[in-house]
């Protein structure tokens, strides 16, 4: 398999019809079909290493989207400025990540070498954010790396306005692949085990991995919270996991 690849930022569709940033990662192998991957950054926004994220999915052979969620609050703003903006705002409403992942998903399906098959990946606050589009829209795969808040609310004095969504677990539409730091606080592994418990009592299928000696973050090679072993491992899962439903 070749890794060459074309990656570019581009203007797609989102939700009620905006037009927003997205970063477009594909592989370019001629006449080959294969399936998608929509990214959904964590918190601290629209950076390098999520867009790095992207073009690793693109090396190993899918088209990759990730949108800039902080579009709107700030058009063309330093990732570090645009997710202060959308913190102070509360983060990103529910019903318009739904829409920009639709669009997303959309472009995905829409492209020559797709074969139909799409799936969602986030970390952080878009680990909440997958398993929100798995809910409610027709995905054929979800990965959640550590969503906060899936389960809980989040702690007093908290600028978000999220709330829970682990009552939604039987809408889900596709296999999940959850990833989670056996030290974290949020999500905690009570917060784990709860949504395990409603996603086993919905009969969905879903696989889920917690590693000791990790907490939040784990995957994030450039902050002290990065552990390697266990980002190694999840990797390995992710891409077994795609492989199995998006292939």
């Amino acid at each position: 398999m070749s890794d060459a690849i074309i990656a570019e930022s581009i203007m797609i569709s989102g939700h009620s019809g905006d037009t927003i940033e997205v970063y477009s990662a594909r592989p370019l192998e001629p006449g080959k079909q294969v399936g998608g991957v929509v990214v959904i950054h964590h918190m601290p926004g629209y950076d390098a290493g999520t867009k790095e994220i992207a073009r690793r999915f693109a090396v190993h052979g899918y088209n990759a989207v990730l949108p800039n969620l902080y579009w709107r609050e700030a058009p063309g703003a330093s990732p570090e400025d645009a997710a202060a903006l959308a913190r102070a705002a509360g983060g990103v409403p529910d019903q318009r990540l739904v829409g920009d992942v639709a669009g997303a998903a959309a472009f995905l399906r829409g492209l020559s070498t797709s074969n139909g098959k799409v799936g969602v990946i986030g970390y952080c606050s878009g680990g909440r954010q997958s398993f929100l589009a798995a809910v409610s829209l027709p995905l054929d795969a979800a990965v959640d790396c550590y969503g906060a808040f899936i389960v809980g609310a989040p702690p007093g004095g908290s600028p978000l306005k999220v709330g829970p969504i682990v009552d939604k677990a039987p809408d889900l539409s596709c296999p999940l692949l959850g990833l989670f730091g056996a030290d974290d606080q949020y999500p905690s592994p009570s917060h784990v085990a709860e949504l395990e418990a409603a996603l086993k009592a919905a009969g969905k299928t879903y696989e889920f991995h917690s590693y000791e000696g990790a907490g939040h973050a784990f995957f994030s090679v450039h902050r002290p919270a990065y552990r390697p072993a266990a980002a190694v491992d999840g990797w390995e899962k992710i891409f077994t996991f795609f492989g199995k439903y998006l292939a």
